[in-house]
């Protein structure tokens, strides 16, 4: 069983936070942790892209940033390698995927500690290839009533780790893929700073793929 000790706003739980491109995400959880007092730091973000935007939230409050991408590590296991190393050296105590496009091999210190948010219903419209706009316009295709996100643990394969959370989302009449990709953003915005926090506090513990998350006191 994974479980994790208590932090507070005062010894918060030190995460770096991985992006791809706009760093929305990062952008949410860093305004989440100056506004509602959530018990994280980010001590480190990690780019798969030089010319990912996301990059400038990071300079902006004045927080390492890394480059790490395939082009330099071809190999995946390498590519990890180098991914954790950096997250060890800032001595992060959780990974969190804001937006990351790339897999990684997660090593053994890390199971459990590594963590994503789908912006659909896991394991609905989710794997290899279900990635932004695509996610959203194969739930319209398909017919489905309601989407939604989907925070989980990250292992080996594609949106396949225990599932710590969802929020549920409507899909409405007549919604173009854009439509229903904001309403989903909405509910990201409000399940991963939520689901972070429920971990820092030591609310959350994982037994095989079993996720018990405690409610606040």
């Amino acid at each position: 069983m994974t479980t994790w000790s208590k932090h507070t706003v005062a010894n918060p739980l030190k995460i770096a936070v991985l992006i791809s491109g706009g760093g929305t995400t990062l952008r949410n959880l860093l305004e989440r942790i100056r506004e509602d007092q959530l018990p994280l730091e980010v001590v480190l973000v990690i780019s798969s892209s030089s010319k990912a935007k996301g990059m400038t939230y990071a300079d902006e409050a004045y927080i390492p940033c890394q480059v790490i991408t395939v082009a330099q590590h071809p190999d995946k296991v390498d590519f990890s390698q180098a991914i954790f190393q950096a997250c060890r050296e800032q001595q992060a105590e959780l990974v969190v995927m804001g937006g990351f496009l790339k897999q990684v091999a997660v090593p053994s210190d890390f199971v459990n500690r590594v963590v994503n948010i789908h912006p659909s219903l896991i394991p609905a419209f989710c794997g290899a290839g279900f990635y932004g706009t695509h996610v959203h316009t194969a739930v319209i295709e398909h017919g489905a009533k309601v989407s939604g996100c989907t925070v989980h643990f990250v292992d080996d394969h594609y949106d396949h780790g225990p599932i710590i959370a969802q929020s549920v989302v409507d899909v409405l009449p007549g919604d173009l893929p854009a439509d229903l990709a904001a309403r989903v953003f909405d509910a990201e915005c409000q399940v991963y700073p939520a689901t972070l926090a429920a971990i820092a506090e030591g609310r959350v513990s994982v037994s095989g793929r079993q996720v018990i998350v405690q409610p606040a006191q």
